[in-house]
């Protein structure tokens, strides 16, 4: 067989779709406080030199948190479990709602034309879930089809593009939206530790929306061409989020070397990606890359061969906001469509990276 050595003119015929979904809108949300490490530390009365190193050498500058309320000295308890769900549950409904709101204008559309919703979330469990909440809470046709993908972390956004391509393809001409929404401040702890300590320094509420359609040539955004994944099977226990018996809660868990076998095994997605398509890396025009932490994005930088400025989105939104879980991309995504240096033919990478642990990948092309 001879090899493709240029890009197919039309990259639907390799990856053997019938119907484009593309993407029609995008719109974010946060929740109501937001505050730099600095003012953080200070609220927390974190006086450890250790701590506070991690939090000041973040590359975060604010993030949108929910904080406990003060007790009778002024000082911030920690929350029991219970009050963390019911500060999920309110947060991640009003953020979705108006990320929502916010895509489907972008697209041109109303909350009367949506018809599938695949909402995202993994900093609290609900029953029923995110997706049921906010069509009741918007008024949303009760005949929208709905699906939930809880429990993938910070990777799940690309999942479930994944999976609303899928129903886009399959109902040409009808509106699909991706609804990232995570309450980070759900999942944060008070204990001291170095262990809940990183993860304090790094996480915020955030949430994206992203309007998908097929079959419509006249929607201007990039078209879904191809997915890779990849579970590294030797490192699954390296980000999780599970009980806590000692707190009696659930808590994260971040490895320290996990931004290292995350680089490491960027390449064989990125090449299993591109493969059979004829494109090499430095066809990518665009890469979108989860804001997982400083290390992290250092670490894919090194290992795909990436300037600061294909990244410049990703660190911005770190920046800015910190890591905001599943939804980050798509921020990243929103930054980059209001850049407006996106052309037709344009190729772009998305990436996300979560528990497993895993990467995901997706191809785009304007």
């Amino acid at each position: 067989m001879t090899a493709i050595t240029e890009p197919a003119e039309d990259l639907s015929v390799l990856t053997g779709l019938t119907e484009i979904t593309r993407f029609a809108g995008v719109g974010t949300a946060v929740s109501a406080s937001s505050y730099s490490q600095s003012e953080l530390l200070e609220i927390l009365d974190i006086e450890d030199p250790k701590i506070r190193s991690i939090f000041l050498n973040s590359a975060i500058d604010r993030r949108f948190l929910t904080l406990p309320p003060q007790g009778p000295g002024g000082a911030r308890a920690a929350e029991p479990q219970g009050d963390l769900l019911d500060k999920h549950k309110k947060i991640a409904v009003d953020m979705g709602c108006r990320a929502l709101e916010a895509c489907l204008k972008s697209a041109g559309a109303t909350l009367s034309d949506l018809r599938h919703l695949c909402c995202v979330t993994s900093t609290g469990f609900l029953t029923p879930g995110l997706s049921a909440l906010i069509i009741r809470e918007l008024g949303i046709d009760p005949h929208c089809s709905r699906s939930d993908i809880v429990g993938m972390g910070c990777n799940a956004g690309l999942n479930a593009l994944n999976v609303v391509s899928g129903w886009s393809a399959a109902h040409p001409g009808e509106l699909g939206v991706v609804l990232c929404s995570e309450a980070c401040s759900a999942a944060y702890a008070l204990d001291g530790t170095m262990r809940t300590a990183v993860v304090n320094s790094l996480f915020g509420d955030g949430s994206a929306a992203l309007a998908l359609i097929s079959g419509d040539g006249s929607v201007p955004g990039p078209r879904v061409l191809k997915f890779a994944s990849y579970i590294i099977t030797d490192a699954v226990d390296a980000m999780r989020y599970d009980w806590d018996r000692d707190q009696d809660r659930f808590s994260f868990f971040l490895d320290p070397q996990i931004p290292y076998v995350v680089g490491a095994h960027a390449e064989i997605v990125i090449d299993r990606l591109l493969s059979g398509t004829g494109l090499r890396r430095s066809d990518i025009g665009h890469w979108l890359v989860h804001s997982g932490g400083k290390k992290v994005i250092d670490a894919v930088v090194v290992n795909l061969g990436l300037s600061r400025h294909d990244v410049r989105h990703t660190t911005g939104v770190l920046r800015d906001y910190g890591n905001l879980s599943s939804g980050s991309f798509l921020f990243s995504f929103e930054r980059l469509a209001d850049e407006d240096v996106a052309r037709p033919g344009d190729y772009g990478v998305l990436m996300t990276m979560g528990p497993g642990s895993t990467i995901e990948m997706a191809l785009i092309q304007w």
